[in-house]
């Protein structure tokens, strides 16, 4: 078994943490996802107060790493988003459906929703962390 941290070189350094983690135990692998923000290359969010604008960029951020570790959202099998506000999601709910449509397709894994008090970074409304595994 091996175990690497899977860090894109287009998303922030990460300080403290990895991206991901990839567990390999030929031929099955299994991918740890950090919490993703909508975060640029710089580390700063990118879109403050527009919650589908930040999932938007997790979700790509997500998929950045997906493809560093050799997988796509279709190996995605757990996600659990935290958001600052239950009824903004609510408010966008039709908005985060295109959002994932073009991003994931029909694909729907096991997922969660929690409305947290805050996150990190005080400009962040949504933080998106999960498991893949192929």
């Amino acid at each position: 078994m091996s175990k690497r941290p899977i860090n894109p070189a287009e998303l922030a350094p990460p300080i403290g943490f990895a991206h991901a983690f990839l567990v390999e135990n030929s031929p099955a692998a299994t991918l740890y996802l950090a919490g993703q923000c909508g975060y640029d290359h710089s580390g700063r969010i990118v879109n403050p107060g527009d919650l589908v604008a930040q999932l938007d960029l997790a979700l790509t951020n997500i998929g950045l790493i997906l493809r560093d570790a050799g997988m796509t959202f279709a190996d995605v099998v757990q996600l659990n988003f935290y958001v600052t506000s239950r009824d903004d999601y609510a408010t966008a709910r039709k908005a985060f459906g295109q959002v994932w449509r073009r991003h994931c397709g029909k694909h729907y894994p096991g997922m969660a929703m929690f409305q947290v008090v805050s996150l990190f970074d005080p400009q962040a409304l949504i933080e998106v962390q999960g498991i893949a595994a192929r």
